[in-house]
Parts: structure tokens; C-alpha cells; sequence
């Protein structure tokens, strides 16, 4: 009787491979095959592992959040520290794995593994006063903001990012990276940088080199505003970051509209009449003007985002003697719109802020323009 045919184990397919030979797969870890689409990549090198669990300054009654531990290479150093473990792990077979670590031995009742995924987990009622995470790439925001606005938030955190991302995460006013993500994490947390890492330390390698940052959370000066209030106007500060806010917020036809449309939804709320009764259109609008140092190459975007209209699209058109004169507007225009304007354009005027960049401006001017907008019924969500 013949045998059956079986197949050879360096063919295997599965979840669990053998490593190739070939040049082209050495990279490929010896026991797992990575998923790219879980921004999987180990943290290989033990120095490194150790370096970023001594930046966060471990007491030994910490218990220690962990999100992707992966195989547990930064998991065993910090058991080494801490009083407990939580791991927020999102694949079934590094769960295993990281559980195999500590098998039998006095770390074991000190670690504890959550499957699935941390974005959708609550972790409300779950004490911890550290998080270090070597961080998938495509979660690096929703975690950060999903610690920052925790009711009891960590002491501290260490987190690995793509290293791009940790610039801007970093960036101060007048940095070329500094943007919304910069203001609104630095709004409730002090962020610094620790250490970069490069790419070669990493299993299989990414694309990139990365930098670890460490967030230490503000507990007693947080602001008491609304989040997506805050954000939604960083939006239209910075969706040109380097015009003046008196460009941004008079010089956008649906940035107008949609201030007036919320400003309407407040009077609404609050029993406010309102006029919406038609005015004629003054014509001609200095705020839709550009800017007098937009020539400037310092006041560049560097971002390349350009939402500006096509110059067929236009408020300019060229007379018989070749100069540029503008086109006049005859549409109509309700009072309340009218009035929206103008409210803005005193909140910019009496913070003076209007000639101010986005690009250049701290927190605590964005936070004075707010409460400015707030006095004049003005809200951004």
C-alpha cells in the first residue's frame, strides 16, 4: 500500500511557519507570521525594552497597563518593576504567547490578559497608573486621546510611535509639524520626547524609524471645555495654518455658514429670536482678500493641504486693460448673517488675534479665542 502524500513542513501555511532561508524572508520572525494589517512589529532588542521601562520611573505598587505586548519581550521587564501587568493584546496567538512566558513561574498571578481590542475597551473601572505600549501605527491617536480623557487618567505614559508621529505629537508654535494634534494633546498633557529607536530593531523591520514620548497627564489644571468644541474650532484654525485667523474664520464662505448654522441651533436652544429677513448684499468683501504676506515663503504650508477654491472658481477677473479687479457678489444675504460676521469679526478684533497664525499661536490662546466665541453665543459642535 502506497503512502499518503504529505507535505513538507517548510511549505506550511498556517498561522505558524517555519522561517525561510531565503534572503528575501530574513526578517520573518521564527515563530510567528506577522499581520501587517495589526501593525505587528516586535521590539527585538533587550536594551531597548529596558530603557523604555526605566523612563517610566516604575514604583513597585504600580500596576502597569500594556497595550500590544506582542511575543512579551517589554512584558517580562516590566513584571521585573511593577506589582501587576494588565495586556491589551488583539491576536489570539500573541496572547498565548505572551501567557507562555510567565507559565509556571511567580509572575503568572501577576499578569493579567485582556483579548481584543483597546480602542473598544473600557477602561474606566480599570486601575493602572502607568500605560507603556509599543503602539500599532494605525491606533497611535485613538490611544492617545482615549488615555487623555480617562476620568481617572495614568501617572504616566510611555508610548513608541512612528517617529513622524511623535514630531508632530511634540511640536511646539513655530515648529514646521506643530497642528491640531500638537495643541490638543498638549492641552491636557506635558509630552516630551525620550528616545528615538530605529527600524533595525524591530522584527520583521517596519518602513520606519520610530521615537518613544513620554505623556505625563495634567490631574489638576485640566480644562473644564468641551473636547470637540476645543477641536472643532482647531479645524478651522488650521485648515491653513499659516493664514491669519482673519482670513480662516472671514475669508471661507462654508466656514460662515457653518458658524451661522450652530449659531442658530444655540438661539434655538436657549429661546433667542432671531432675524432672517434679507439684506442686500454689500457687493465687494475685504476679508475675502488674500492675506498681504501670503508671499512670504515662511508663511508657507508645508503640509501640502491647499483647500483653496481653483483660481477659476475665483473672485477675480481680468478688464480690457489687463489689471485684475474683483467680482462683485449680488446674491442676498440674511440679517442673521450679517450679524454672525460681525460677531466674529469682534471676538478676533477684541482677543487681537485676527492678524495671529494658527502655526505661531500656544494653547492658551486658542483657549482665549474660544471663551471669546462662547461670550458671543458662537459654539463649534
Amino acid at each position: 500500500m502506497g503512502k499518503a502524500k504529505t507535505s513538507k513542513r517548510g511549505n506550511a501555511t498556517g498561522p505558524y511557519e517555519r522561517p525561510s532561508k531565503s534572503k528575501n524572508n530574513a526578517a520573518v520572525n521564527n515563530v510567528f507570521k506577522f499581520t501587517k494589517d495589526l501593525g505587528q512589529h516586535i521590539l527585538k532588542n533587550p536594551g531597548i525594552a529596558q530603557a523604555i521601562v526605566d523612563k517610566a520611573y516604575l514604583k513597585p505598587t504600580d500596576v502597569v497597563l500594556e497595550v500590544g505586548p506582542g511575543t512579551g519581550n517589554l512584558t517580562v521587564q516590566i513584571l521585573n518593576q511593577a506589582r501587576k501587568v494588565i495586556a491589551c493584546e488583539m491576536d489570539p496567538r500573541m496572547a498565548a504567547e505572551v501567557t507562555k512566558r510567565v507559565q509556571g513561574k511567580p509572575e503568572q498571578k501577576r499578569l493579567e490578559v485582556i483579548l481584543g481590542d483597546v480602542i473598544k475597551t473600557d477602561l474606566t473601572d480599570m486601575n493602572f497608573d502607568v500605560c507603556i505600549s509599543n503602539t500599532p501605527y494605525q491606533i497611535s491617536s485613538p490611544l492617545i486621546f482615549k488615555l487623555l480623557r480617562l476620568p481617572k487618567p495614568p501617572r504616566t505614559c510611555i508610548l513608541m510611535f512612528q517617529r513622524e508621529f511623535a514630531m508632530r505629537l511634540t511640536a511646539r508654535p513655530g515648529d514646521p509639524l506643530y497642528g491640531r494634534l500638537a495643541v490638543n494633546a498638549q492641552l491636557y498633557a506635558k509630552i516630551s520626547h525620550v528616545l528615538k529607536v530605529g527600524r533595525a530593531n524591530f522584527r520583521p523591520p517596519p518602513q520606519v524609524d520610530s521615537s518613544v514620548v513620554r505623556l505625563e497627564i495634567k490631574t489638576s489644571d485640566r480644562p473644564n471645555i468641551s473636547f470637540e468644541e476645543f477641536d472643532g474650532m482647531l479645524r478651522i484654525c488650521f485648515n491653513r495654518p499659516r493664514k491669519i485667523l482673519r482670513s480662516a474664520f472671514l475669508g471661507s464662505k462654508e466656514v460662515l455658514k457653518l458658524i451661522e448654522t450652530n449659531y442658530r441651533l444655540w438661539c434655538a436652544q436657549n429661546d433667542i429670536p432671531i432675524d432672517e429677513s434679507l439684506v442686500d448684499d454689500a457687493g465687494e468683501d475685504e476679508d475675502m482678500e488674500v492675506d498681504d504676506n501670503d508671499n512670504d515663503p515662511s508663511n508657507m504650508d508645508v503640509d501640502g493641504d491647499d483647500n483653496e477654491l481653483p483660481s477659476f472658481f475665483g473672485a477675480t477677473k481680468t478688464t480690457d486693460e489687463g489689471t485684475v479687479a474683483k467680482t462683485k457678489s449680488s446674491g442676498k444675504k440674511t440679517r442673521l448673517a450679517v450679524l454672525v460676521k460681525e460677531k466674529v469679526r469682534k471676538v478676533l478684533e477684541e482677543t487681537e488675534l485676527a492678524e495671529s497664525r494658527s502655526a505661531k499661536m500656544d494653547e492658551n490662546s486658542f483657549l482665549r479665542l474660544l471663551a471669546a466665541f462662547h461670550a458671543e453665543g458662537i459654539h463649534f459642535s
